[in-house]
């Protein structure tokens, strides 16, 4: 049986005390507590950098200023793959390091982290393809398998007309010649994120807190940052002591370096990329697809998911609100006809259930005239910079590589230290509920309470907490009730929500501890008012709070449709022609 203590797996910090997720207690240890590294931004990069700090022995904090993977990292294509388009720009080394890392989540997270066979499906006039076009892609794969593709133990594979109509039958056979098989992986990414964040709080002693902006930074005389200030939700301001200050927020990075330089430095070009939902059934895929994109040489993918398959990304330059990069008509129509160029069952704006909006935090280019370059063309690698206070700013990069990202800024974080013994511990450091092996990811887990399916789908998303869970429905078989009528998600993981991964909010739960929002935004819209009930209980607020919280979030979701063009309502329409 699991105990308490196994299941919360809560740690000791360097001073003793017992480590908990919990809101209340990490408000208290980062108003009482000085850090050895206070860690600004809980998207992935910022999570994984707390981990790396944590693990090496280092006292450590980190500050979010929304939800945990509330930016980026809940909004990407999540995938964790080496690129296989970043070989056609001569990035052999980045592509290397990408398949060596996926390797990595593959071991350390098997719950949440599975290999994904993709389809590239090749087209020619009347069925017959351009043999040059062929024999680019079977050097791109090779040189894919010989980079490390073939670590996940696939090579890549020619596939014949009729093996890839079985695992996209709508793709237009008049057109198809054949395929290519290949392999990556794929991941939930904002409960990636939030797993790294509770293994660094539960098993290594760090301290966390969501919905706490940083307000500015704290200086010794000499100007030396040596802290934040922050303003957390529910609480009074704090100000947090650090002898280091990492900016890992992503692309908020500039705003949080201008609290130490006074000034815009303009090291991150915002990219915007937009993904679809539809069901299932309106575009049958069984596994991933890599579709071309004639009118601007890219590609996007459409990836099964479930009940629901989704479709993206875009790659466009951004200059709007970073806290709102809204889809609009023409993002979701340039995916719908790239999409209906290559299928015989066109998809039109009806069939969109879901969507999401992020943007990708990219270097900014430094030669002059290159702001003009595309995004889709800009290196997603990373870079690490101290400034002359000491503020050290972490920015670029992509989810697969977060672990080494967080590797090359603890080393310099170490380095200010003058700690240089301390080695990082992550390249086969487990994830808190990671089951002992790749096989043992999704077992069936033997209890009184729930179906197979529901015990099963508990543990591809909890692994070994998926029992305690389970328990929280103990005489409360309402909760294992669909959280959203037609998706998968069950009552009980709004509660553990609350309980156990900090969600303070409608949205919390919604979009990133689920992701119900981006699989069925109209049902989970309607669903909100009874998802406000249930978190308002184990919140204590009253019911004009529960209603507002309720109504406020549908109305946010009803927005987002209606702002890419969506009617709340699904109305007959003209299909999209390519």
């Amino acid at each position: 049986m699991w105990q308490a203590a196994q299941m919360a797996g809560n740690a000791a910090t360097p001073d003793g005390i017992t480590a908990t997720f919990d809101r209340a207690e990490a408000m208290t240890r980062l108003s009482e507590e000085t850090f050895d590294v206070l860690v600004i931004g809980g998207g992935i990069t910022g999570a994984g950098v707390a981990l790396d700090a944590a693990s090496r022995g280092l006292r450590t904090a980190l500050i979010e200023k929304d939800d945990f993977a509330s930016g980026t990292s809940s909004k990407s294509s999540k995938l964790i793959h080496g690129g296989l388009r970043y070989l056609q720009q001569g990035e052999y080394r980045l592509v290397y390091e990408n398949l060596h890392e996926r390797q990595r989540l593959l071991d350390n997270a098997p719950h949440l982290v599975s290999p994904l066979p993709f389809l590239i499906p090749l087209f020619g006039k009347s069925g017959v393809v351009n043999k040059s076009v062929a024999r680019v892609y079977r050097t791109a794969l090779w040189l894919y398998d010989l980079t490390g593709g073939v670590r996940i133990g696939r090579r890549h594979e020619k596939v014949d007309q009729a093996q890839a109509l079985a695992h996209m039958p709508t793709l237009r056979a008049d057109r198809l010649a054949a395929g290519f098989l290949y392999w990556d992986a794929r991941s939930d990414d904002a409960r990636l994120t939030l797993s790294v964040v509770r293994t660094a709080v539960l098993d290594h002693g760090a301290v966390a807190l969501n919905h706490a902006p940083a307000t500015g930074l704290v200086t010794n005389p000499d100007g030396t940052v040596r802290g934040a200030r922050i303003a957390p939700e529910g609480g009074d301001e704090i100000e947090v002591r650090a002898t280091v200050v990492v900016n890992a927020a992503g692309v908020w990075s500039d705003e949080v370096r201008t609290f130490d330089e006074h000034q815009d430095p303009h090291s991150i070009r915002p990219a915007k990329g937009i993904h679809l939902t539809v069901p299932a059934d309106a575009l049958p895929c069984d596994i991933a697809a890599v579709i071309p994109v004639r009118s601007d040489r890219r590609s996007i993918f459409v990836v099964s998911w479930g009940e629901q398959v989704y479709l993206g990304t875009t790659d466009t330059s951004y200059e709007g609100p970073l806290d709102d990069p809204a889809c609009e008509p023409e993002d979701v129509d340039y995916i719908l006809e790239a999409v209906n160029e290559v299928v015989t069952r066109p998809l039109s704006r009806s069939d969109v259930t879901g969507l999401w909006s992020g943007l990708r935090p990219l270097l900014a280019p430094d030669q002059k005239g290159a702001s003009h370059e595309r995004t889709a063309d800009l290196s997603r690698r990373h870079t690490v910079r101290t400034s002359t206070s000491g503020l050290i700013t972490i920015t670029g990069g992509k989810l697969t590589t977060y672990r080494k990202m967080a590797e090359d800024t603890v080393d310099a974080v170490v380095e200010s230290l003058g700690r240089k013994g301390l080695r990082c511990r992550t390249k086969n450091l487990r994830l808190h509920g990671a089951p002992s092996s790749a096989k043992a990811a999704r077992p069936v887990v033997a209890s009184k309470t729930g179906s197979t399916d529901q015990t099963a789908h508990l543990a591809g998303r909890f692994g070994t907490e998926a029992p305690a869970v389970l328990a929280l429905a103990e005489g409360r078989p309402e909760l294992l009730e669909p959280l959203v009528p037609g998706l998968a998600y069950l009552g009980v993981e709004a509660v553990w929500a609350v309980r156990n991964e900090m969600a303070t909010s409608v949205s919390d739960v919604l979009d990133r501890r689920t992701q119900a929002a981006f699989r069925d935004a109209r049902a989970t819209a309607a669903a909100a008012p009874q998802v406000a009930r249930l978190l308002g209980t184990e919140l204590g607020w009253g019911d004009e709070e529960i209603d507002a919280a309720g109504e406020t979030y549908a109305s946010h979701l009803r927005a987002q449709l209606s702002r890419a063009g969506l009617d709340e309502a699904p109305v007959a329409d003209q299909a999209l022609e390519g």
